[in-house]
């Protein structure tokens, strides 16, 4: 336990703890309109021992208190996937939370980049909640709106805190949307061209659910390789991931690219469970599963999401990758066409992707959140 000028930040070692922990965003957003509640049994879950992150990875997680009341929270992790990687002593913290108050900045992320020095890292790199391959980024733009699934929220303040304190940006990740308009297919019709006939790009294969689940993460793997900050999934973390696909996915909004027969790119899109999990208040019981389950059947989704999309390494910086992934964007967007859905979110793209966003930009996609990943030093 620190104590900062008045502010108490303890660690977090119970269930009880861990329930206040997940709950204080209910405080913290309780004016905001925009914010999205997380399902509780599921936010347990994530941060539970049960998570195949924590296989891979250290954690651990603060509640910052003041005159007894919880006022923030945050985590710190070291990722051995990362280090074995990376080699460069690097550390990071997310699930930030807190009022708006400097103090209380203060007092969190000393403590998480006190932990990272403790464990022998040099800099820290966040917010990460907890890996790049799950939700991360600091929303910097785009507060207007609600975010899309498993994406961020943040308020307006949080980043000039964050700052405050010597942080400053490494990477954004911008989030595109796209407006469905049939113009814009006879526009990537145009932009293709010929080579349209040198691949093709087919549904997913739901009797084959695990070699096609096993086709997908093997070229995302390959594809986000070179990326800024990639961190291969494991196996057990595309399983997890596989779950939600299973349950939640339309075929027809998941495609594989093939070149020669040979599976080549992929793309994923997800209906924005968001529009009906505002609802919910966080919470499955008595009645929220119902209202999920009713939800999932009846509710006339209107955004969907690009959760994951990859093209081979060997076909990046070339007209076949740059056909490819225009094509896997056509042949999902006119899968759209046929259902409720008028609005696609394309998220996330490194903002240094200039080859992809330069595609989608010509599309007419607008960038319309963006999401800042901070790093520091650590004396």
């Amino acid at each position: 336990m620190n104590d900062f000028s008045g502010i108490i930040v303890k660690k977090v070692e119970s269930r009880a703890d861990m329930s206040v922990f997940i709950r204080l965003p209910w405080h913290i957003y309780r004016t905001d309109a925009c914010w999205v509640p997380p399902l509780t049994v599921e936010r347990k879950m994530h941060f539970s021992p049960g998570n195949p992150y924590f296989r891979h990875a250290e954690c651990c997680f603060w509640m910052a208190f003041r005159h007894g009341r919880p006022v923030g929270r945050i985590s710190a992790q070291v990722d051995r996937l990362y280090l074995r990687r990376y080699r460069d002593d690097t550390g990071f913290w997310g699930v930030l939370e807190a009022e708006d108050d400097p103090a209380i900045f203060h007092a969190l992320m000393n403590t998480a980049g006190a932990w990272l020095q403790e464990h022998g890292m040099k800099r820290a790199l966040g917010p990460f909640n907890l890996s790049i391959n799950q939700e991360c980024g600091l929303l910097v733009k785009g507060f207007e709106t609600p975010p899309s699934m498993m994406m961020g929220h943040a308020p307006r303040y949080y980043s000039r805190h964050i700052e405050e304190l010597g942080y400053r940006k490494a990477m954004d990740l911008i989030a595109y949307s796209i407006r469905k308009e049939p113009r814009i297919l006879e526009r990537m019709r145009r932009i293709l061209g010929r080579r349209n006939g040198d691949f093709r790009t087919r549904p997913l294969r739901k009797r084959d659910f695990q070699q096609e689940l096993d086709t997908m993460f093997a070229i995302f793997n390959d594809a986000w390789s070179e990326n800024w900050g990639f961190v291969p999934f494991t196996r057990e973390e595309y399983m997890e991931t596989g779950r939600l696909l299973r349950f939640f996915a339309d075929p027809g909004l998941i495609r594989i690219a093939e070149v020669n027969g040979e599976p080549a790119g992929f793309i994923v899109v997800l209906p924005n469970l968001n529009e009906i999990m505002q609802g919910l208040d966080g919470r499955l019981f008595p009645l929220g599963w119902l209202k999920l389950l009713a939800g999932l059947k009846f509710h006339r989704f209107r955004t969907a999401r690009v959760l994951l999309m990859g093209v081979l390494k060997k076909y990046q910086d070339s007209l076949t990758g740059a056909a490819l992934s225009l094509g896997l964007i056509r042949d999902v967007m006119n899968e759209v066409m046929h259902t409720s859905i008028t609005e696609l979110e394309l998220s996330w793209i490194l903002e240094d992707n200039l080859p992809m966003r330069r595609i989608i930009e010509a599309l007419g996609a607008e960038p319309y959140k963006i999401y800042r990943i901070y790093e520091k030093d650590l004396a």
